[in-house]
């Protein structure tokens, strides 16, 4: 299932972007952010997308569970996310995770936001 929402999520990011050919990966680089944002949580999410740019892999995929965090980490991240030549998922997972206080700007200010939600039959 988690897979499957992975493969829908990188195919959702690609359709708004327009990606060359002669990219040098074809490889999402998935980034997981779990616990409180704060200033390592900054330099985290630099570094991936850093890496990222260099790589020029095609999307970032963040996975995110915080209860929320500082608000001058939140606003450095949102703006790395805003200026980011890569686009960026990110999706709040696994089931029952959240993204309170500053997940939920980090989350609005990714090109595509979305939820795990696992359905039990």
């Amino acid at each position: 299932m988690l897979n499957r929402l992975l493969i829908l999520i990188g195919i959702l990011g690609l359709l708004f972007v327009e990606v060359p050919v002669s990219r040098a990966s074809s490889t999402a680089i998935l980034l997981e952010v779990k616990g409180p944002i704060g200033p390592a949580t900054v330099d985290y999410v630099d570094r991936a997308l850093k890496q990222a740019s260099l790589e020029q892999v095609p999307l970032l995929i963040l996975q995110l569970d915080t209860q929320g965090g500082l608000d001058v980490s939140m606003r450095e991240i949102v703006q790395q996310v805003l200026a980011s030549p890569v686009p960026i998922v990110t999706y709040v997972s696994p089931s029952g995770a959240r993204a309170a206080s500053a997940g939920t700007y980090i989350l609005y200010a990714s090109h595509i936001a979305a939820r795990f939600q696992f359905n039990q039959h």
